[in-house]
C-alpha cells in the first residue's frame, strides 16, 4: 500500500510524513517546536527561537539572487484536534494515522492536520532544498494559531528582516489571499445550583450526531447543522410544557469548529414521556429535512439512563437552554464589495458544565471590527437577559482587503504563466495571521495561498493531492521571480 511519502512532490510529503508522527495539539505542540527548531540548526542555517516558542530560520539568497526582496515563508505548527466520537486516539501522544484515497488524502477518525502541516512542509523543503533559486528566505513557524494565535500576536518587531511575507495557511489552490477576517471570542457564564429530582420521573440521555462540522470561517458559509442549537431546538419546549428538568449538558469541544456532537442528561415526567418521546420524534423529523443536503447522516438518539443526579436549578436551567437557542450563529451579514463573501458570522461553538457553572463559548469573526462588535452586544444583550454574565476576549482585527498589493500582480502573472488561466483573487473568512503579523510589521507586502484542504478541523480533514504538487511548483516559480528589494 502506497504511504503518503512516496507522493509527489516528495520533498513536501516526506517532510508532512514526519510531521504526522509528532503530536502538536494547540498549546501543546512543544514536540513540533523542536522539530522545527531541530531542522534548521540541521541545516546549518541561522535558527532561534522567541520567547513563546515561535522558531525563525534563516536562510540566504542563492548566488545572483542577493538583490532580490527577502521573503517570509509563514505557517503554523499546531493542529485542530477533533475526532470521532468512537476514537480513542490521543492527541498529546498518538501519531496522525494517514491513508491515501483516490487523488486525496485523510486521517483515520481524526483530524489530518494538513492545516498547517502542508505549510510548514513547503517552507521547510525550501530550507532544505539545494537547487532552488531564491532571495534572502526567512521561515516563522508559529506556536498556538488556532486557539488564540498567542504566537502571532507576541511576535515582535526588529525580528524579522524581510519585505514580503508569504502565508502558507489556505486552504483553496488556484485562490490567492489578500485579505481576512479577525476575531472575538465570546463567553458567557450562568452560575447554578442543585436540586433533588422528586419522585414520579425517569432519567434519559438525549445525543446529537453524525454531523459534519468543519471550519468555523470557511466553512459557516455552507449553512452546516450547529448541534448546540439542535439540541437546545428539543430542550427548550420540553422543559417548558411538561416540566423536564436538565441534568447535565455539553456540546462542541473547539472555539473554532462548528460542533458536531451534543448532549443533555434530562429527567422526565413519567406522565409526560409519551409527549415528550413525540416532541423529539417531531424535531429530528424537521431537522433531518433542513439538513439533509449539508448533513445527511445527522442523529438524534433518545437512551435510557440509570443514574438518579440531581437536577440543575429548574430556572437557571432554562435560562441557559433559552440563551443556546438565542445567541446569533452561523453568517450574521454578507459582503456588500465582494461577491460570495462572508462579512459577519458566528459560532456557537461549545457548552460546557462544571460543578458550579455552565458555559457557553462563541468565536465571532468580521473584516468590519464594528459589525463583529455589534454581533458581540447581540450576543451580551441575549445573555444578561438570560442572567448571566457575558465576557469578550482575544479581540483582534483583520487583513483589510488590498487588491493593489504589488507581490500580487507578480503571483497573478505567475500563475496565469504557469496554469494558463486567471488565479480567483479575494478576502478569507477566517483569521490568517497575516492581519495581526501586519500591525506589527506594517510595511510588509503580503499574500496567502495553499493547497486544497477540506472540512479542515473536523475528522473528514482531507488534502487533495494534486493540488499539493500545484501549490509546490508556484511557489519554487514565485520565489525565482521575486521583485527586488526596495531597500537597493
Amino acid at each position: 500500500m502506497k504511504t503518503i511519502d512516496q507522493l509527489q512532490p516528495k520533498e513536501v510529503w516526506t517532510i508532512f510524513n514526519e510531521l504526522t508522527k509528532i503530536p502538536r495539539p494547540s498549546k501543546k505542540e512543544h514536540k513540533a517546536v523542536d522539530f522545527a527548531f531541530n531542522f534548521g540548526k540541521k541545516l546549518g542555517l541561522e535558527t532561534f527561537k522567541d520567547e513563546v516558542g515561535n522558531v525563525i530560520i534563516r536562510k540566504p539568497a542563492t548566488k545572483g539572487m542577493e538583490k532580490k526582496a527577502g521573503i517570509i515563508l509563514e505557517s503554523h505548527l499546531d493542529m485542530v484536534p477533533q475526532k470521532t466520537p468512537d476514537s480513542k486516539h490521543n492527541f498529546e501522544t498518538d501519531p496522525i494515522k494517514t491513508r491515501i484515497v483516490g487523488d486525496l488524502v485523510y486521517a483515520t477518525d481524526t483530524t489530518l492536520g494538513a492545516d498547517n502541516g502542508l505549510g510548514v512542509a513547503m517552507a521547510m523543503a525550501v530550507l532544505q532544498s539545494k537547487t532552488m533559486q531564491h532571495g534572502p528566505i526567512e521561515a516563522l513557524f508559529t506556536v498556538d494559531e488556532e486557539t488564540g494565535m498567542t504566537g502571532a500576536r507576541a511576535l515582535k518587531p526588529g525580528k524579522l528582516k524581510g519585505e514580503i511575507l508569504i502565508n502558507l495557511d489556505s486552504e483553496t489552490e488556484g485562490i490567492l489571499y489578500v485579505g481576512c477576517a479577525g476575531g472575538l471570542d465570546g463567553e458567557a457564564v450562568f452560575s447554578y445550583t442543585t436540586e433533588k429530582v422528586p419522585a414520579g420521573y425517569v432519567f434519559k440521555k438525549v445525543a446529537v450526531g453524525g454531523l459534519i462540522g468543519g471550519h468555523s470561517g470557511m466553512d459557516i458559509v455552507l449553512y452546516r447543522a450547529n448541534a448546540n442549537k439542535i439540541l437546545s431546538r428539543m430542550l427548550l419546549p420540553m422543559m417548558r410544557d411538561f416540566n423536564v428538568r436538565l441534568v447535565r449538558i455539553s456540546g462542541g469541544s473547539i472555539r473554532n469548529a462548528i460542533p458536531r456532537d451534543a448532549h443533555a442528561v434530562i429527567a422526565v415526567p413519567k406522565k409526560f414521556e409519551r409527549k415528550v418521546s413525540m416532541l423529539i420524534s417531531q424535531v429530528r423529523k424537521d431537522v433531518t429535512e433542513k439538513y439533509k443536503y449539508t448533513d445527511k447522516d445527522l442523529k438524534i438518539t433518545v437512551s435510557p439512563v440509570k443514574e438518579k443526579a440531581p437536577a440543575i436549578e429548574k430556572s437557571v436551567a432554562l435560562n441557559v437552554v433559552r440563551a443556546i437557542y438565542s445567541i446569533p450563529n452561523g453568517v450574521a451579514r454578507m459582503s456588500d464589495t465582494v461577491a460570495g463573501f462572508v462579512e459577519t458570522s458566528n459560532n456557537m461553538a461549545i457548552v460546557e458544565q462544571g460543578p458550579k457553572t455552565i458555559k457557553i463559548h462563541s468565536l465571532m469573526r468580521s473584516s468590519a471590527d464594528a459589525a463583529k462588535y455589534d454581533l458581540a452586544e447581540n450576543m451580551r444583550a441575549v445573555v444578561e437577559l438570560a442572567g448571566g454574565k457575558c465576557t469578550f476576549s482575544g479581540g483582534y482585527s483583520g487583513w483589510q482587503l488590498d487588491m493593489n498589493s504589488p507581490i500580487l500582480k507578480v503571483a497573478k502573472d505567475i500563475y496565469k504563466k504557469l496554469y494558463k488561466k486567471e488565479p480567483e483573487v479575494t478576502g478569507i473568512h477566517a483569521g490568517l495571521e497575516c492581519g495581526i503579523l501586519g500591525a506589527i510589521y506594517p510595511h510588509w507586502d503580503m499574500i496567502s495561498f495553499g493547497p486544497t484542504i477540506y472540512s479542515p478541523h473536523s475528522p473528514d480533514e482531507r488534502v487533495e493531492i494534486e493540488s499539493v504538487g500545484k501549490c509546490w511548483k508556484y511557489l519554487v516559480e514565485l520565489l525565482k521571480n521575486a521583485p527586488v528589494s526596495k531597500r537597493g
